[in-house]
């Protein structure tokens, strides 16, 4: 139980410190056979644009690997950038940053998204 209470204080620091920038919030969520991220507005009650290893367009046949990951990322920023978000903050939900994070932050700043 311990690994789990530390990643949620990790999310909560992370979200709190997040929230005085006043700035979009990319936020992910990877489960041992898919990933998924989401941009929430400022306030955090609308999700602006969003992807997952499950969309259409990408139809990976293994969504929980680090290419799926950097797929995810790719179109989850070229879907923000369409609704005119070019700055975010990156909300890992207190995962560690590497493998499928690092994945997606890498693919999500690859197509222009900053953070």
């Amino acid at each position: 139980m311990k690994k789990i209470e530390a990643r949620n204080r990790r999310a909560r620091k992370l979200r709190s410190l997040s929230e005085g920038l006043k700035v979009n919030r990319l936020a992910i969520f990877r489960s041992a056979k898919h990933i998924y991220a989401q941009v929430f507005s400022v306030d955090g009650k609308q999700i602006l644009a969003q992807a997952s290893s499950l969309d259409k367009e990408l139809k990976a046949t293994n969504g929980g690997n680090i290419e799926a990951a950097e797929k995810v990322g790719e179109l989850v920023a070229k879907r923000a950038i369409e609704q005119g978000i070019k700055k975010v903050t990156f909300d890992r939900s207190g995962y560690k940053y590497h493998g499928r994070v690092k994945s997606l932050a890498d693919g999500a700043r690859s197509q222009g998204l900053e953070f």
